[in-house]
């Protein structure tokens, strides 16, 4: 319940209804309340930030109220490689441009900016973040080759399988599809990070 309230708001308690029908479906193992899923929604877009108990407020959501299998694809553990699925391509996608920004630059303003947009109005900036993600493989090319050879292979992985497709718009199951493929593909640089110094 804490990652539905705003962590800076005077009062961080939860709505208690929300509380109560969230618990009621614990115990019934009926639906979870749509309020559950739009409040994790709304801090994620608020503070831009897809933790690990939002990504399982989405998780836990898309698996007990979709009936569509595409959505339990995208609930996984970790890091799903053989979903196809748009919506949580174009999540992975999004965390693999934020990466290659940091490593060109150190900066990580794609997720400032664009965030929200991309997961919900992807046709309206995905084609900008490709053109930001060319100058940034550049820099990456000339001071790290061996890391843009990785990337530039996993982008181009990406794009195949999205086939150039940018819908206009996600619904709201599909924004939450974005978010885990968002989530598991920025988990996995952090696991090849700790691996990395784990080794060292």
């Amino acid at each position: 319940m804490r990652e539905t309230v705003n962590p800076n708001a005077n009062d961080k308690t939860p709505s208690p209804q929300m509380a109560g029908e969230t618990m009621g479906a614990i115990l019934t193992g009926g639906r979870y309340p749509a309020t559950l899923y739009g409040q994790a929604m709304l801090r994620i877009r608020a503070e831009r930030k897809v933790s690990r108990g939002r990504a399982a407020i989405i998780k836990a959501y898309l698996i007990r109220n979709c009936d569509d299998k595409k959505y339990r694809e995208a609930a996984t553990v970790s890091l799903n490689e053989q979903n196809t699925d748009t919506a949580y391509i174009l999540g992975r996608l999004f965390s693999a441009l934020e990466s290659i920004q940091d490593s060109a630059s150190g900066a990580t303003t794609v997720k400032d900016m664009y965030f929200n947009s991309a997961c919900a109005t992807p046709s309206a900036v995905f084609p900008q973040l490709m053109k930001l993600e060319k100058s940034h493989m550049k820099v990456l090319k000339r001071e790290k080759p061996g890391l843009a050879v990785n990337y530039d292979k996993l982008v181009g992985e990406l794009m195949n399988t999205l086939g150039d497709h940018f819908p206009k718009h996600l619904s709201m199951n599909d924004q939450g599809a974005f978010i885990l493929g968002y989530y598991h593909q920025t988990q996995k640089r952090y696991e090849k990070k700790d691996t990395t110094a784990e080794k060292k």
